[in-house]
């Protein structure tokens, strides 16, 4: 285990780019794995939680082949999977595993998903009650709706489901199940989820139909296997962008990211911060593709809450340490799915803000940031989440003195290379020729 020691640097002036998505990668090998033929996909993102979900499909009979770290060359299955002769690891991931599960309730076989320590405490009843009701039969053995989850697939009969929850990985699940029921199954949502699954559907000419909240496909249907190009992800773009954002001085251009509407709210929430922001599609295909341009500014508080936050539910995080730095009190709200990711996010970034002497007060659903005063170094946990690693190095780079973060390892599950990145973005920025980010060992 390694930690990291952040210093504080001057403003960003540069251009970048960030891996793929992490979400879309997942999406792109289970596809191309349920496809009528050879799929070569690029820009995948080779992190720990998307190679989870490549060992899955391999698990399953699928060959994949990867001749470099971010193309693989999928030859599909048309949807017809293997038997598994051992468990399946879904590590951290849980796209891995609430996404493979709607794949497996319509196989005709048992399998079981399990995970690490982390994802074996994250709530899977969210996906079972719908699986269930189709008939596929998926036990939780953790108990409370835990993993491990085993699955008994079969011949599964269409669902009209009214989700509780706005929850891409609920309907993407039931989605991917729906593909192997018979009849016409549909999701139907409280407010907008990411809607990847949807229009990867449609890329690989599966035709889902589309109604306001509500996504309906017909099963039977198997993808056609097509080339793909996965964008850059603009969860990952957020740390930079908040580093940018939040410096009147700084300037920076983020090239190849995705801009897909359901994701962008990150842009809108530094735009009523008062960050100078400019996008530009420039390929619009599965996945609009293109270029941010944001300028920093004196940041001001702002709400956080309602429709807009299954948008934003990844980027919370980096958006708490904007509100830290932001003047005034800005509320965070109605995000009670912090409380069940990779650890609490609430408690977790409440916690860290608190060390760097910010004013916190901690809701069941959200926090209230009062912003403004100087952040101070300190010694930090990442609670062994990514996201919470990754924002506090940010807010290190605003932080008088020294910023250490314990146990940084968890940020290869989504984002690998990122302290080398951080070094290389913020290397002509230095006020002296001390590494902004150094390792220390355990």
């Amino acid at each position: 285990m390694s930690d990291w020691k952040i210093r504080r640097s001057a403003a960003i002036k540069t251009e970048i780019t960030v891996p793929g998505d992490k979400s879309i990668s997942h999406r792109a090998v289970m596809l191309a794995a349920m496809s009528n033929g050879t799929c070569v996909i690029r820009g995948f993102l080779p992190s720990e939680d998307c190679m989870c979900s490549v060992g899955a499909m391999r698990a399953l009979g699928v060959e994949i082949e990867n001749p470099e770290p971010t193309t693989l060359i999928v030859h599909g299955k048309r949807g017809q999977f293997e038997a598994p002769t051992a468990d399946i690891d879904c590590g951290n991931s849980g796209t891995t595993m609430r996404l493979v599960a709607g794949i497996l309730a319509g196989q005709p076989f048992r399998s079981r998903l399990v995970g690490d320590a982390s994802l074996s405490k994250r709530p899977m009843r969210r996906i079972v009650e719908p699986l269930t009701q189709m008939g596929a039969k998926l036990t939780t053995e953790g108990g409370d709706g835990r993993p491990p989850l085993l699955i008994e697939g079969g011949n599964l009969r269409p669902l009209q489901y009214v989700s509780p929850v706005a929850s891409a990985q609920v309907k993407s699940a039931v989605l991917l199940a729906g593909m192997f029921a018979s009849g016409k199954t549909s999701v139907a949502e409280p407010t907008q989820s990411r809607d990847h699954t949807e229009r990867m559907l449609e890329y690989f000419l599966v035709r889902p139909q589309i109604q306001d909240r509500t996504v309906s496909i017909y099963g039977g249907q198997i993808p056609e296997s097509q080339d793909f190009m996965v964008p850059g992800d603009i969860s990952s773009a957020a740390f930079w962008l908040v580093a940018a954002a939040a410096h009147p001085n700084a300037h920076l251009l983020i090239k190849n990211v995705g801009l897909n509407e359901t994701r962008t709210g990150v842009l809108g929430v530094l735009v009523r911060m008062g960050a100078h922001v400019r996008e530009v599609v420039e390929v619009d295909q599965a996945e609009p593709l293109g270029s941010i341009e944001i300028t920093g500014a004196r940041l001001k508080a702002t709400r956080i809450a309602g429709k807009e936050i299954p948008n934003v539910i990844d980027e919370l995080p980096i958006l708490a340490v904007a509100a830290a730095l932001a003047q005034g009190t800005t509320v965070i709200a109605d995000a009670k799915e912090l409380r069940v990711k990779e650890t609490d996010r609430i408690a977790a970034i409440a916690t860290n803000l608190r060390a760097m002497g910010v004013q916190v007060v901690e809701t069941e659903d959200g926090m209230e940031i009062t912003g403004g005063s100087p952040l101070h170094g300190a010694h930090l946990e990442s609670f062994g989440d990514h996201r919470i690693a990754m924002a506090f190095a940010i807010a290190g780079l605003f932080a008088e003195g020294e910023t250490v973060i314990s146990n940084t390892e968890c940020v290869a599950t989504s984002y690998p290379g990122f302290d080398r990145q951080l070094e290389l973005v913020m290397k002509d920025h230095r006020p002296s020729q001390t590494p902004v980010i150094s390792h220390v060992p355990h």
